[in-house]
């Protein structure tokens, strides 16, 4: 069944933070009944367990791809006591480097000790913190799990086993319970982090974050930040007295009761207003994601209510689908009012777009009160998208397959875009374009710029990329950082060596132009299983004196790859 309306979703006040002042387009998707289309990917099949790679070796094999993929999610159970000083391998630390902290997410842990390995986004959150001295000209670097319900309950700290109880919303469990199994919300706290109010917060997507003390990194607590615990969405008038408002009552003490969900999913990608100082959070109710109006289906799948299969594979998208459908909410209490707009309903792009990283948008208003709405993301395509495949995930081998990261049709892959929107004086849509940024066609995803221009119009954009350059792993994991000149249509790049990855690069700005500042960027060495700090020069990608300087993590706490991150500057 499809249908028009939109997922539920309510802009969080709370208890710190001040009040909202913008929203990123709010992503939607149509239930699907029909299958997806096939794509075909590169072949990047298991050698079998006695093929490996030596370490070192500059080899490009299929089994050099397939073993340096696995690395990139090894475990790590080691968590630092004291802070560990980093050794500079190239380049020095500028002295006018800003102090602060650079805080990285992710997950840190894949497999237990009976079996069971799970998906790297159901991994238990591990913090770093690399604290940046530009002054000394040292860095110090520290790693500790976040010590949520699941991880106590999962981690034995007298012997320091892992048994993994909680399937988590992406995996099936090989050694532990399966069938009725009903820990299906595992809150890990593991992809994204913010300093905001005083407070460090490790968030899910679908949780109430957890607080870290950011000195230590040790566990303070859970902190729920949403304010209105009585507030009953059914409330909405728009939404009453239909089926569907029945149906979320039936589901409501199924989901909560059963399954432990939390009524209010907090979701963990976040906005920062820079001009008003304030931090723009969502949440959408539980059960909306299991209603047609939240435009997924939901199969019911026996399998995955039961435990025989990842819960999330019950959830599809319907690759047919040819528009996006993007909501704007007004960002002020006047323009509410503006024209006769209904802002209920959604701009539709002329494009199949699946939104996953906002890098930055912003309006600019003519005489006439008509508005020009740029949008800077990264997006993939339906045809693509699957959430029980990311990252290549099986349960039953315990190993990640490349191939569905580096299918052929890269155009289906994550890739930066431009989304133009414009608005008359009554807030009428007159137009909307979808189209490639700066015609940067090559695999790329987390854009990101100076936060200081968040919001504002901008010149230049960062990514994660990649060079092509390997035969068989062409498009993910990403090995470069672009920039992107918006203006001039320009592109410039910076690229690590061989069997190297990056992840998501961080701005750290230092003045008042827009590349005026430093990039940071950590850089996975699997074939040599260590981690990297790299500092470099924005105005100087693209160019041989780029890196400032790359310092390495000791081999004992080399970690998995890092989601998200968030740079705070010293007070």
């Amino acid at each position: 069944m499809h249908t028009s309306n939109p997922i539920r979703c309510r802009i969080i006040p709370t208890k710190f933070l001040s009040p909202v002042s913008s929203l990123p387009p709010v992503r939607k998707v149509t239930p699907s009944v029909a299958k997806p289309t096939r794509v075909e990917p590169i072949t990047i099949s298991s050698p079998g367990p006695d093929i490996r790679v030596p370490t070192g070796s500059s080899d490009d094999s299929i089994a050099a791809a397939f073993w340096d993929y696995q690395s990139l999610f090894v475990s790590q159970r080691s968590e630092t006591t004291d802070p560990i000083a980093l050794r500079v391998v190239d380049g020095a630390v500028p002295p006018d480097f800003p102090s602060g902290t650079y805080f990285l997410a992710g997950p840190g842990i894949f497999s237990d000790d009976h079996g069971s390995s799970v998906h790297p986004l159901d991994g238990h959150g591990y913090v770093r913190a690399f604290e940046i001295d530009g002054g000394g000209g040292e860095v110090r670097f520290m790693a500790k799990y976040v010590k949520t319900e699941a991880h106590v309950e999962e981690h034995d700290k007298e012997s320091g086993t892992w048994r993994f109880t909680h399937r988590g919303p992406f995996s099936l469990l090989k050694g532990g319970k399966r069938f009725g199994n009903t820990k299906v919300m595992k809150n890990v706290a593991n992809t994204s982090v913010v300093k905001w109010g005083g407070r460090l917060l490790c968030l899910w997507e679908g949780g109430t974050p957890y607080e870290i003390e950011s000195r230590s990194l040790d566990t303070v607590d859970s902190f729920d930040l949403i304010q209105d615990k009585d507030s009953d969405s059914d409330s909405d008038q728009s939404w009453s007295g239909d089926m569907w408002s029945l149906a979320a009552k039936v589901l409501k003490p199924i989901l909560y009761g059963v399954f432990n969900m939390p009524p209010k999913r907090l979701l963990s990608h976040y906005k920062i207003d820079p001009r008003r100082n304030r931090l723009l959070m969502v949440s959408c109710n539980a059960e909306d994601m299991l209603l047609p109006s939240s435009n997924f289906t939901f199969y019911g799948s026996m399998g995955a209510v039961g435990g025989l299969s990842p819960m999330i594979s019950a959830l599809s998208l319907n690759p047919s689908k040819t528009a996006s459908p993007i909501y704007l909410l007004p960002r002020f209490s006047d323009e509410k009012s503006v024209g006769s707009r209904d802002w209920r309903v959604p701009v539709e792009a002329p494009s199949q777009m699946w939104l996953l990283h906002v890098g930055n948008a912003f309006q600019v208003k003519d005489v006439h009160g008509n508005s020009h709405i740029q949008i800077y993301a990264s997006s993939c395509s339906y045809q693509w998208f699957n959430f029980q495949k990311l990252f290549g995930y099986d349960w039953q081998s315990g190993r990640l397959d490349p191939s569905i990261m580096n299918v052929k049709e890269k155009e289906l892959l994550p890739h930066l875009v431009q989304v133009s929107i414009n608005l008359d004086s009554n807030g009428n849509c007159q137009k909307c374009s979808v189209e490639t940024l700066n015609e940067w066609k090559n695999p790329s995803d987390f854009p990101i710029i100076n936060p200081l221009f968040s919001g504002n119009k901008n010149s230049c954009m960062y990514a994660a990329t990649s060079s092509g350059s390997r035969q068989n792993l062409p498009h993910f994991p990403f090995d470069t950082v672009v920039k992107l000149n918006v203006v001039t249509k320009s592109s410039s790049t910076w690229s690590v060596g061989p069997r190297t990855f990056i992840g998501e690069p961080i701005f750290v700005s230092k003045g008042i132009e827009e590349d005026d500042g430093y990039l940071l960027v950590v850089e996975y060495a699997v074939s040599i299983q260590r981690c990297f700090l790299v500092i470099l020069n924005p105005k100087r990608i693209g160019e041989d004196d780029a890196l400032v300087v790359r310092l390495e993590v000791p081999g004992n706490f080399n970690f998995p790859l890092g989601f998200h991150g968030f740079w705070a500057t010293s007070n």
